[in-house]
């Protein structure tokens, strides 16, 4: 005897439905699963951080049109990540679904990443920005090869509720550990201050060997973390396939789509990851140019992001097993956004202490710790959301996509580096922001109208992100619930 499920005929659902054992994982397998999101890391400090600064200051494109180049590159991920994630639902090897892509993924990787901070000096301006979007699609679409059947094991790991929260918790913390390892070693040694560039992110031959090191980090991280969770294959979820014509698995592909729980994290995710790509680009120029921050400092910075992030390693895991998921993380949002801001509100109104004293970077600091903490704590209870549709589906269609869910996320994800970067460069042309700017010779009234443009975007999106995750559709009970019934029905059929 077989069963339905909504919809799904009886016996294609059944066959399909595999239920993950509810586990904590061991500690080695952890590690080395989180440590591949160093990969991302790396890349997305990269994008976020340094890469509007060097082709616009450095290289001296203007800045709307490298935002403009970039979010082009990002329509090409529209239909890459799903592709990726669908035909990874659909690998069959003897290394299982995942690992083939992860294996293959590091070389491209690496190459990608040293040519995007190369570009050849005798090009053209035109050629340059092309230049710019091959290296980039390449750089995306590779990671997007990692990163999506990577990230898509979480759901396959463990399906219990808490334990996926605590593995996302693992992966940002390694992803951002990646990301600020570059941060430090491009502040204190690749763009330290020299005695040609008193300014030393502006010294294009730094960016040499920061792309090298780049390069180096994420492949090994790729293919240890490859390594590291090998034995785990036999273990995961291996659901069965049949053959199907190219219009029935795009149909099918538009069905496990239309979830609403994963439409509603698209959105989150989209207006979560758009203001955290702002904050990244206008980081530099906002460091720069409003704080003065100065060789070492910006290293300061970063220990500062560092400690927010470890807060949030803390915390999220906690919050999400005391609080529901979507009104703990729509809260992070709303905090996040507000002590984000909160400095350049305090300088428009003259109440914080002035540019250059001593007094001045603690409380940036404080600010800082703290809404990296919201934030982070936002993204981890929003990826283990995106864990929890996978059974949701699941039940619905009778299929498992972690894949497909998760090339969703990471799409929005690059909105970080693509939408994000677009918005700055335009936040930017709006406050008339000169390019190879000369820091502390810019007009106070530019600076001003810098902040108070970047505080309104910022705020806005990020309560449109809050309003969506308040807008997620169920929490731990309909998902225990949920699990008990997809595995009834798959004991059921195996009878």
């Amino acid at each position: 005897m077989s069963t339905s499920v909504r919809g799904v005929p009886a016996s294609a659902a059944a066959s399909a439905i595999v239920v993950p054992r509810a586990r904590r994982l061991r500690t080695g397998t952890m590690g080395a699963y989180a440590f591949g999101a160093v990969a991302y890391g790396v890349k997305d400090a990269g994008f976020g951080t340094f890469l509007l600064l060097f082709y616009n200051q450095v290289v001296g494109l203007p800045s709307a049109t490298v935002g403009l180049v970039v979010m082009m590159a990002l329509l090409i991920d529209a239909f890459v990540d799903p592709m990726v994630g669908f035909f990874s639902d659909r690998t069959r090897t003897r290394w299982g679904r995942r690992h083939p892509w992860m294996y293959a993924s590091a070389l491209p990787i690496m190459v990608g990443w040293v040519l995007l901070w190369n570009p050849p000096e005798s090009l053209s301006q035109p050629a340059t920005l092309g230049w710019l979007f091959l290296t980039a699609v390449l750089v995306r679409t590779a990671v997007s090869c990692y990163e999506v059947p990577s990230v898509a094991l979480t759901p396959e790991l463990s399906s219990d509720y808490d334990e996926r929260t605590r593995i996302m918790a693992w992966r940002y913390l390694f992803g951002w550990a990646g990301g600020l390892t570059m941060l430090v070693s491009a502040y204190l040694y690749f763009l330290a201050p020299t005695p040609a560039f008193a300014n030393g992110l502006l010294n294009r031959d730094g960016y040499v060997g920061y792309a090298l090191l780049g390069a180096l980090l994420m492949g090994s991280a790729i293919l240890m973390s490859g390594w590291g969770t090998h034995r785990e294959i036999p273990n995961l979820p291996n659901p069965p396939i049949v053959a199907q014509s190219l219009r029935d698995s795009f149909r099918e592909l538009g069905q496990t789509v239309r979830n609403r729980a994963f439409a509603i994290l698209m959105l989150a995710g989209l207006c979560a990851y758009t203001v955290q790509g702002i904050s990244y680009a206008m980081s530099t120029y906002l460091y720069t140019y409003v704080w003065g921050f100065r060789g070492i400092v910006f290293v300061y910075a970063t220990v500062a992001l560092f400690g927010g992030v470890l807060v949030a390693f803390v915390a999220a895991p906690r919050i999400g097993r005391r609080v529901s998921k979507p009104s703990a993380a729509a809260t992070a949002v709303v905090a996040g956004a507000s002590f984000n801001i909160a400095p350049y509100a305090l300088r428009l109104l003259h109440v914080l202490p002035e540019v250059g004293t001593a007094t001045l970077l603690p409380v940036l600091l404080c600010f800082f710790v703290v809404a990296t903490a919201c934030n982070v704590t936002a993204f981890i209870l929003g990826a283990s959301m995106m864990a929890d549709v996978v059974e949701d589906s699941e039940a619905k269609t009778g299929r498992r996509s972690e894949g497909v869910f998760f090339a969703g996320s990471f799409f929005v994800q690059k909105c970080t580096s693509g939408i994000g970067i677009f918005l700055a460069g335009a936040i930017l042309a709006v406050a008339g922001f000169p390019e190879k700017a000369t820091p502390g010779q810019v007009p106070v009234a530019t600076i001003d109208r810098l902040t108070l443009t970047y505080g309104i975007a910022y705020l806005t999106i990020a309560g449109l992100a809050a309003f969506c995750f308040t807008r997620f559709p169920f929490g731990r009970r309909e998902h225990e619930a949920r699990l008990a019934r997809l595995g009834a029905e798959a004991l059921t059929d195996s009878h």
